[in-house]
């Protein structure tokens, strides 16, 4: 299933006890359509509010400018007190790729707020994290150093990236916005089947990328009851084996040699000074990059967990974390009950680890978006302590709207055909048979593959499953879609027509939703195809014993691309565009001539399967 685009961003503003203020930015948010509010996170002693909130690409970034302008508008920074560092009203504003954009895109919407914020606002912006333009600026830290107090030579010795750059008094009032765009957080703790802290932080220093304190001695099955090494002069201790440099050079061109990491590195996180070791604790890496993690007692649960920050989830996804956590904690007696998400979590983790389960039990990864997500809520074990309940904890999890047509019961669907409304009609029909056919294809395909051990034939049968997996789901959309392409079309009809611009404008609305009208069913053709393909594949090589459901698949997909292709040709004839109806005529020809012939050839090979067996 195609993932939809879903941009996460998280703004920081200057106020955290004033609720009418508070209010008033989220009503700013929520004014725009396509965006949604997941989050309001306000603190009292910090005076500061962390504001949750999702959508489309564009709709984000005009909900991110409407809530920065009326920050801007509420909020007197000469007048803030907080614990919480700040640099402006609206403090912090990062964009947070989530599923089906990238963090190059996310970095475009960051200089695109960054530029309509400096120029229509008059606020100075910074740009931080993956947006910076250099690389200290990469730091929220280095842009924010001296906080609003010094702003007004900040703005001379550091220029903003987009804004002014004269302190005046309306910067006075709205100080300056660092704008930015990182990767997701996911906040995330494993239960433990104790309640001792520190046999949890034992497990946490093992997994965290900064690592531990290296130790000897009795460090089994415990690793912090053993005597910590600690660097002498001239004494450079490895913390991964018995090495032991001379210099921290040397031991620099060990670790990377023997081991694959920066001793170097790892010093500068934990904070050590490079020039003044001498009796400090030796360190060695822990096992995940863009891990933080420790241990603590939670009351509420009465038992030990690791509580674990994971900064990049496409690096380190949290079910590797919580398997290797496993294998930790059975060395030390322990188990592992369940973990916990706290906050949310993206769509494309959850897949990935539901994913990751089921090739662990050699099973086919090409089945439902929705019993892929069940694998892994069960598997990462996140109802053990609170309930999970997807809709509310995933981001960008596919939904249906409620009153979409595919939700409707088979015997509502079918009266609503049959009355004498023109929508739903042909198109929807269409979408809806190429999505059977489609799922048929996929049916035959897992069937298959349980039947077969792990090997190149097998990984070509999940590889068909998915592939009609994801044209199952762009078809079941397609019916509501096909629907709507009609009614816009209608909408346009409906328009006014009594000066010549408003007939002009009739027009052109009228002949735009006629082209969409015509778009719509042409995808439905081709994604059909897609599915008659899929489905012819599967009848080669699928179990034969299901060889007829290939072929009552390949079948109704055919019906599905004749379907769209009629719907296609019965909205040209009002177009005026010639080269565009020209274009989809030819294309609509080539698709029905080759979804014929394929259908031709799939019944034929099924039917002599099904003859074979007889014999």
């Amino acid at each position: 299933m195609a993932e939809p685009k879903i941009v996460e961003c998280v703004p920081n503003f200057s106020e955290g006890r004033d609720m009418k203020v508070i209010e008033q930015i989220a009503d700013a948010i929520k004014s725009v359509e396509g965006v949604e509010l997941k989050d309001i996170d306000p603190g009292a002693a910090t005076n500061r509010t962390v504001f949750t909130f999702i959508g489309e690409p564009d709709a984000v970034v005009e909900a991110a400018f409407r809530a920065i302008k009326k920050a801007a508008e509420l909020i007197d920074m000469r007048k803030h007190k907080g614990a919480h560092p700040r640099i402006g009203a609206t403090d912090v504003c990062p964009f947070v790729p989530v599923s089906g954009v990238t963090m190059d895109d996310c970095v475009e919407l960051a200089k695109k707020l960054g530029k309509r914020v400096g120029e229509e606002l008059g606020i100075p912006v910074y740009l931080y994290e993956y947006a910076a333009t250099s690389p200290e600026r990469r730091n929220l830290a280095y842009i924010r150093r001296g906080e609003y107090e010094a702003l007004p030579e900040k703005l001379k010795e550091l220029p903003p990236d987009f804004g002014p750059s004269e302190f005046n008094e309306w910067i006075a009032k709205t100080g300056a916005t660092v704008i930015g765009a990182r990767e997701f957080l996911i906040a995330y703790n494993i239960n433990l089947n104790t309640t001792e802290k520190q046999y949890a932080t034992d497990i946490a220093f093992e997994l965290r990328e900064k690592g531990r304190s290296a130790r000897r001695g009795n460090i089994k099955p415990f690793y912090f009851r053993g005597e910590i090494i600690r660097y002498g002069k001239n004494h450079y201790p490895c913390g991964n084996c018995n090495f032991v440099a001379k210099t921290l050079d040397e031991l620099e061109e060990h670790t990377r040699s023997a081991h694959g990491y920066s001793i170097k590195e790892l010093l500068l996180l934990n904070n050590y000074d490079l020039n003044n070791l001498e009796g400090k604790a030796v360190k060695k890496p822990g096992m995940f990059k863009h891990c933080k993690a420790i241990g603590w007692y939670v009351d509420d649960y009465g038992i030990a967990q690791i509580s674990i920050n994971l900064t990049n989830y496409k690096v380190t996804p949290p079910h590797a974390v919580l398997e290797a956590a496993r294998e930790l904690a059975k060395e030390r007696g322990l188990v592992v009950t369940g973990s916990e998400i706290v906050g949310l979590v993206p769509f494309p983790a959850m897949i990935q680890a539901g994913k990751f389960y089921l090739r662990q039990q050699d099973k086919s990864t090409g089945i439902p978006v929705r019993d892929i997500i069940h694998i892994a809520i069960r598997s990462l074990g996140l109802e053990d302590v609170a309930k999970f309940d997807p809709e509310e904890k995933i981001i960008g999890l596919p939904k249906i709207p409620e009153d979409a047509l595919v939700r409707m019961e088979t015997v509502d669907f079918v009266d609503e055909v049959s009355r004498e409304s023109p929508a739903p009609g042909g198109g929807s029909v269409a979408a809806l048979a190429g999505s059977l056919g489609a799922a048929l294809a996929s049916m035959v395909a897992n069937l298959t593959a349980n039947k077969h051990s792990r090997g190149e034939f097998k990984d070509r049968l999940i590889s068909i499953a998915e592939k009609a997996q994801e044209v199952k789901d762009a078809l079941i959309r397609a019916v509501d879609e096909d629907t709507q392409a009609f009614n816009d079309y209608l909408e346009a009809l409906r328009m006014p027509k009594g000066t010549p611009e408003e007939r002009k404008a009739r027009e052109e609305a009228i002949q735009a939703g006629l082209k969409k009208a015509v778009r719509v069913p042409l995808r439905t053709a081709e994604l059909s195809m897609e599915a008659l393909k899929l489905a012819a594949e599967i009848a080669e090589i699928g179990n034969k014993a299901s060889v007829s459901d290939a072929g009552v698949g390949a079948q109704i997909a055919l019906t599905g691309v004749i379907g769209g292709v009629l719907n296609v040709l019965i909205n040209l004839k009002d177009i005026k565009d010639r080269e565009f109806v020209e274009d989809m005529k030819r294309r609509c020809a080539e698709l029905e001539s080759e979804a014929k012939m394929l259908a031709e050839r799939v019944l034929a090979k099924v039917k002599f399967t099904i003859a074979e067996a007889e014999r």
